[in-house]
């Protein structure tokens, strides 16, 4: 099966990741002018805006280029599908986690600016501690799992609802508030805002992220020996275009 041109679907990960941290960083920031004295109330918010985009955006650009927006995402697929030749190259690997990052970075200066802020920010919020790696490695974990299991059990068209879900859930439940992605999390350095996280605490994060990946693949491996075969189905099948019912002959009564 010939794969949809990588182009079209580095435009999706790179525009439906830059408008995942829009959501993210736009409604930290609308939250705390919102509700400047309830930071429960601010992660309520923050965290129902972002449930609700991520959905969206996995409906729209899903069927193009499985709607990732998660370097973590990708590598699991190549890693996974590598043996089987399911899955991503190495080559769209890069292509896919250069795409996501920009993307990331581009999306927080947008919120900036659509909040009159200055565009170009630093964070300066340190959120390393051993709890939020674990809270990060925990995300992750179940992140993974979630995606790959619904590939593997043919339910990949429940990701929208079940990967939205699972994210506002991890807002709540880790310490960490589920950054869950690395691309998202080096994005969020650049807004000074409620969403920002400062650069000393990047690399701790993105590791962690990284092991907590490896955990949910391995536990989706052992639930299920063969999950690679669906690697291609991850997040959103995204296979090429298929024929619309205008570009079907019509079957002419013979009556």
């Amino acid at each position: 099966m010939t794969a949809i041109p990588l182009p079209r679907r580095l435009l999706a990960e790179f525009v439906g990741t830059a408008l995942l941290v829009t959501v993210v960083v736009g409604s930290g920031i609308a939250a705390a002018r919102l509700s400047p004295n309830d930071i429960g109330l601010q992660l309520l918010q923050n965290s129902t805006a972002t449930v609700l985009g991520l959905a969206v955006l996995i409906l729209i650009f899903g069927p193009v280029s499985g709607a990732h927006f998660n370097p973590v995402v990708s590598a699991a697929d190549w890693l996974l599908g590598r043996r089987s030749g399911t899955g991503m190259t190495v080559t769209d690997l890069g292509a896919y986690a250069i795409a996501q990052i920009i993307g990331a970075i581009v999306g927080a200066i947008l919120a900036n600016v659509m909040f009159d802020l200055s565009a170009f920010q630093i964070a300066t919020k340190d959120r390393i501690t051993s709890g939020h790696l674990v809270g990060e490695i925990v995300a992750n974990a179940g992140l993974i799992a979630l995606i790959f299991t619904l590939a593997r059990t043919g339910r990949a068209g429940l990701s929208a609802a079940s990967v939205g879900a699972y994210i506002g859930a991890a807002y709540w439940f880790t310490s960490s508030t589920s950054f869950a992605n690395p691309a998202v999390t080096i994005g969020r350095v650049f807004s000074d805002t409620f969403a920002g996280i400062g650069p000393g605490s990047v690399p701790g994060f993105i590791a962690a992220q990284l092991i907590g990946g490896l955990i949910g693949l391995a536990l989706v491996v052992v639930l299920y020996p063969d999950a690679a075969k669906t690697a291609d189905d991850v997040v959103v099948p995204h296979h090429p275009d298929r024929p619309t019912p205008s570009d079907i002959p019509q079957q002419r009564s013979s009556s």
